[in-house]
C-alpha cells in the first residue's frame, strides 16, 4: 500500500475499482496502517501463544526457548520478510485485490482502530510532535528528478523541454533580457532621424523616446508602418500614431510569471526597470520560449559568432554572451547569482578595468583578454582545464 506509485494509481483509478477504493484508502493513511498492524499483530501473537501451549503439551516447559526461536524463523522468513519483499517490489498485485479485504476489516474494526489512533496522537503530542498529515507539495528539485527517471518513457528533446520549463521559475528576465546598450531606438522630437531609422532597420519593432534615451515613450510595430506605405497613408504623424506606450517589467520577475504576464497583457516584449525605474534592458517573448524549447531563430545582423572554437580546443568568445548561453554551448557550469554576463563576471572577479593580456581562473576555466577598446573587454579566449 505505501509502496504504490500514486500517480500511476490515479490513472489506474479511472477505470479500475480496486484502484479507486485502494486510492480511497490512502487518503485515510491512519485507519489503515491502524488496521494492518491490527491484524498483522494480533496474527503474529496469536501463533506465539498457540506455539507456546503446544510446546509445553508436547514437550513441556523447556521447549519454550526452542520453540520461540522456531517460530520467530518462520514468521520473519514466511510471514514479514518474503511477503513484504515481494508486495513492496509488485504493489499493484498485491495492493490492488487486497484493498477489498482491509476495506472490510477497517469498517469492522473502525471503533476500536479509532482509540488506537487517538491514544497515538496523545502520546505524541506529549512529546511535541504533530501526528496531523505532513505531506508537503512537491518541490522542483523533486520534480527534476521525476522527470530524469522517466527517460525511457520521455523522449530526449521531450524531457530537456520538460526540465526547461521547470526552470522557468527560477530564471529571472535580467538573465535572458537585452541589455539597454544593444537597443535600437529612435528621438521622435527629429523627424530626419526617424525616417532613417525606419528605412534601415532590420528589426520588427523599434523603441521611442523624447528627448532623452531613458525616457522611452514607447514602441513602434514595423509591421503596422508597412501597412501605412501600403493603403498609401504613410506620414509622420500617421507612423507616430501607432506608437504603442511601453510595457515595463520589474527586474527579478521569473520567466514563468513573465510568461504568464504576456498572455495576459498581449504583449511580446517588456522593458525590464530597476528599482529607480530606470530601463536596463528588454525582455522578448520569444526569448523565452528559447529558454524552453532551444534556439529557434538566428540574428540575421549578428555579423560574427559570439562562440569561435580554435583547432587548439580554446575558444573565441565576445564577452558580452550571457553567462546562461555560454554555459549551454560549452557545458560549463559558471555562478549566474550576480554578474549576467562574462563581460560582468570577469570584471566582478577582477574588479577593476583589466589591461589587456591579463588572465584570470574561474572555477576550471582559463579567460585570456585579448582585446579592449574605450574601458570595455572586446574579446576573450577561453579554454576548459581538466
Amino acid at each position: 500500500m505505501m509502496a504504490i506509485n500514486r500517480y500511476r494509481l490515479k490513472v489506474l483509478s479511472k477505470t479500475n475499482k480496486n484502484a479507486r477504493r485502494t486510492e480511497h484508502l490512502l487518503k485515510d493513511v491512519d485507519h489503515l496502517i491502524g488496521t494492518i498492524l491490527l491484524g498483522n499483530n494480533f496474527v503474529n501473537i496469536f501463533a506465539a501463544s498457540i506455539a507456546t501451549i503446544l510446546a509445553i503439551k508436547l514437550w513441556g516447559e523447556d521447549s519454550i526457548v526452542l520453540a520461540s526461536l522456531a517460530l520467530t524463523f518462520v514468521i520473519l522468513v514466511f510471514a514479514e520478510t518474503t511477503p513484504k519483499t515481494f508486495a513492496a517490489k509488485n504493489p499493484e498485485k498485491i495492493a490492488l485485490p487486497a484493498s477489498l479485504v482491509i476495506h472490510v476489516l477497517i469498517k469492522l474494526f473502525k471503533p476500536f482502530v479509532w482509540l488506537i489512533s487517538q491514544l497515538s496522537r496523545l502520546i505524541l503530542k506529549l512529546f511535541g510532535i504533530n501526528s496531523q498529515d505532513s505531506r508537503e507539495d512537491i518541490s522542483s528539485e523533486e520534480l527534476r528528478m521525476v522527470v530524469n527517471d522517466a527517460k525511457p518513457i520521455i523522449a530526449s528533446n521531450y524531457q530537456k523541454m520538460l526540465l526547461n520549463i521547470i526552470d522557468l521559475e527560477k530564471v529571472k528576465v535580467e538573465d535572458i533580457m537585452i541589455p539597454k546598450h544593444e537597443l535600437i531606438s529612435v528621438d521622435i522630437n527629429k523627424p530626419d532621424e526617424l525616417l532613417k531609422q525606419l528605412e534601415r532597420i532590420q528589426h520588427t519593432r523599434l523603441l521611442t523616446y523624447d528627448g532623452s534615451s531613458d525616457n522611452i515613450t514607447g514602441v513602434l510595430h514595423m509591421r503596422k508602418v508597412v501597412n501605412l506605405y501600403a493603403k498609401g497613408e504613410f506620414s509622420l504623424d500617421n507612423v507616430l500614431g501607432l506608437v504603442r506606450e511601453p510595457y515595463f517589467v520589474p527586474e527579478g520577475t521569473s520567466l514563468a510569471h513573465q510568461l504568464e504576464h504576456f498572455q495576459t497583457q498581449k504583449r511580446r516584449l517588456g522593458l525590464v526597470v530597476d528599482e529607480y525605474g530606470e530601463v536596463r534592458g528588454m525582455v522578448v517573448l520569444e526569448d523565452i520560449l528559447e529558454e524552453i524549447v532551444g534556439q529557434f531563430t538566428s540574428n540575421q545582423n549578428e555579423s560574427i559568432d559570439e562562440i569561435n572554437p580554435q583547432k587548439d580546443g580554446s575558444f573565441l568568445v565576445d564577452p558580452r554572451i550571457s553567462i546562461r548561453e555560454l554555459n549551454t554551448a560549452l557545458a560549463i557550469n559558471l555562478s549566474v547569482d550576480k554578474a549576467k554576463t562574462l563581460n560582468g563576471l570577469i570584471l566582478e572577479e577582477l574588479q577593476t578595468i583589466p589591461k589587456r593580456d591579463v588572465s584570470l581562473k574561474i572555477d576550471q576555466l582559463l579567460i585570456e583578454i585579448l582585446q579592449i577598446s574605450e574601458q570595455t573587454i572586446k574579446l576573450v579566449k577561453l579554454t576548459k582545464l581538466d
